[in-house]
């Protein structure tokens, strides 16, 4: 039977690698994700794992660690936050073009400066074009299910690639939740073992890893680089229909919540969905139609499929909980935009910046968007409109 449990959404998750129990884990630590080498070196200590805990100086030595675990054929894991992420970068290229599926779990915290130790997209966005999967959490269940599902994804051998789990730093990492566990037992058939078909210690195979690319092979590599992540989209569809029989619980690529003859609608990613579910139950029992589209998969970006699930609203606000300085919006402002224009989309659209170094977001501040919503479909942007704006900034 499915175990009852209170978890954080760190708790969560270190209890998922426990259950998964990787070969290796070299980890730095970093506010928020302090607990998860914390709690998975407890394990170890407790003789409830095996894994290979590697204490290092730097996160770019952990990205680093990693790498060469996974290389060797081991299934490693990490995790990291914020400046932490950023110390990896030059490492995150690497592991993603060596095609090595590591597994990290992200927990979302802002990049400095100012300083700030509160939940952002920054870090993972930042990271967006580096090459890795990145799944996003809305709270602690899916946080817990998503790493279940990482490595199923990552080291399938159309995909072979680094995974990112994503989850908002304080609001999901250490807010307390009810939670369903799975048995170990279903964990480890689920994710299976890991059989690699090359890697640096196979005795009758000598290769080399990340070598040097001239020009006639670097780009050809990058393309088969890029089908992989083409690729993983139905690879993580046919992994949540797995999940779905052992777990009962359903995810795809996104969530459509009350979207079906929604006029107005809400993208975002992350905790902020059940912010803005909230709002949505409100104002239906106003007769407003509105609906939320929750953007579980960032990376591969699914732009056809959800413009085909906005395809009905008459306008839209596109929700990003970090800043491009691009003039115009966030990253998922971006891509969505461009998908929507692609669609031939006639729908307005709001790109709004929210909950930067951890500001809250709040159900009425969700419940203003939709009356803007509806202001700008009935009368238009107007001149003097922001098509892009903050919310919840002090005047």
């Amino acid at each position: 039977m499915a175990i009852k449990e209170r978890m954080s959404g760190n708790e969560a998750v270190a209890y998922a690698m426990k259950q998964i129990n990787p070969d290796v884990m070299p980890a730095f630590p970093i506010t928020p994700s302090t607990e998860l080498p914390q709690f998975v070196s407890s394990y170890i200590a407790d003789g409830e794992m095996d894994t290979e805990f590697i204490p290092v100086e730097s996160e770019h030595s952990a990205m680093s660690a990693a790498i060469g675990a996974e290389a060797a054929g081991a299934r490693t894991m990490t995790a990291t936050s914020s400046a932490g992420l950023a110390l990896m970068w030059e490492m995150l290229y690497v592991a993603a073009s060596n095609r090595l599926p590591i597994a990290l779990a992200l927990v979302n915290r802002a990049l400095s400066g100012p300083l700030n130790i509160n939940c952002e997209h920054s870090d993972s966005m930042g990271a967006r074009d580096s090459g890795w999967i990145q799944i996003y959490a809305e709270d602690n269940q899916e946080a817990y299910d998503n790493f279940i599902q990482a490595y199923r994804i990552a080291e399938h051998p159309d995909v072979m690639l680094p995974i990112m789990i994503c989850q908002d730093g304080f609001i999901i990492s250490h807010g307390v939740s009810n939670i369903t566990l799975l048995e170990d037992e279903k964990v480890k058939a689920f994710v299976g073992e890991y059989c690699p078909k090359h890697y640096l210690l196979k005795a009758d195979e000598a290769m080399a890893v990340g070598p040097y690319a001239v020009s006639c092979y670097g780009m050809e590599a990058k393309r088969a680089q890029a089908q992989a992540m083409i690729n993983a989209k139905q690879v993580i569809l046919d992994v949540a229909s797995v999940y779905k029989t052992i777990s009962g619980r359903s995810y795809g690529l996104f969530e459509a919540y009350r979207l079906e003859d929604a006029d107005y609608a809400i993208v975002a990613i992350g905790s902020a969905c059940g912010t803005t579910k909230d709002a949505i139950d409100a104002l239906r029992v106003q007769g407003k139609k509105v609906g939320l589209l929750k953007v579980r998969v960032f990376r591969p970006f699914p732009g056809k499929e959800l413009a085909e699930a906005l395809k009905n609203c008459q306008a839209i606000a596109i929700l990003d909980r970090c800043e491009s300085f691009s003039a115009n919006g966030g990253p998922l402002a971006a891509e969505l935009s461009a998908a929507l224009f692609q669609a031939k989309s006639q729908a307005e659209v709001l790109k709004i910046v929210y909950g930067l170094n951890g500001r809250d977001y709040t159900v009425t501040e969700a419940e203003q968007i939709f009356a803007d919503l509806e202001e700008i479909a009935e009368n238009g942007m107007g001149a003097d409109a922001a098509e892009y704006r903050y919310i919840g900034l002090r005047e």
